[in-house]
């Protein structure tokens, strides 16, 4: 099986800390895999998205991402970007904090959890991006929770050490929050 993955939001919500956990946590299971960041000029606050691509059976073709079969959007402007591209089949998770509106797609899978709103409970909106993560992979198992909770730790050395607990927190958090839609 192969995942052809958008993760997109404002630049400062973990997109593309989210996009490289999935790539290096398929590649520490031995699966091909790409990872290719796009962003705005702005540090924080404006768009950013990644395309990941992590593949059981065959090597990446192209790293960059045209026709996801998973999107994540954490905000309105990259669920109505990237909705549309979302092959027949395919699967939507949005962020219901930032995004007010329905998606307008009914043949691919849609699930729904209020991220922000989750992460800002445990006490850093900062980890929407965890919170989505967990959710995802409850669903949508692209690899396996035990590789994403070592590369984490991998990821969150010296000072940043003290945001692993948190992270796996927020991760257990979207698990338990994901709502699918019908």
């Amino acid at each position: 099986m192969t995942h052809e993955i958008i993760c997109a939001g404002f630049g400062g919500q973990g997109i593309l800390f989210l996009g490289k956990v999935l790539a290096f946590a398929g590649l520490e299971e031995k699966k091909e895999v790409s990872w290719i960041p796009s962003y705005g000029p702005e540090m924080r606050g404006g768009t950013c998205n990644c395309s990941v691509v992590v593949s059981n059976d065959k090597q990446v073709g192209m790293p960059v991402v045209t026709t996801p079969n998973v999107v994540i959007a954490m905000n309105r402007l990259s669920m109505e970007r990237f909705e549309p591209t979302i092959v027949p089949g395919g699967f939507l998770i949005y962020n219901t904090t930032l995004i007010e509106v329905e998606p307008q797609r009914d043949d691919i899978k849609i699930a729904h959890i209020a991220a922000s709103q989750i992460a800002n409970e445990l006490g850093n909106v900062k980890l929407a991006n965890m919170v989505m993560l967990g959710a995802l992979l409850k669903f949508v198992p692209i690899v396996k929770k035990t590789t994403v909770e070592q590369i984490i730790r991998k990821q969150l050395t010296g000072s940043k050490q003290k945001f692993f607990e948190p992270n796996m927190k927020a991760m257990i958090a979207g698990e338990k929050n994901l709502e699918l839609e019908t």
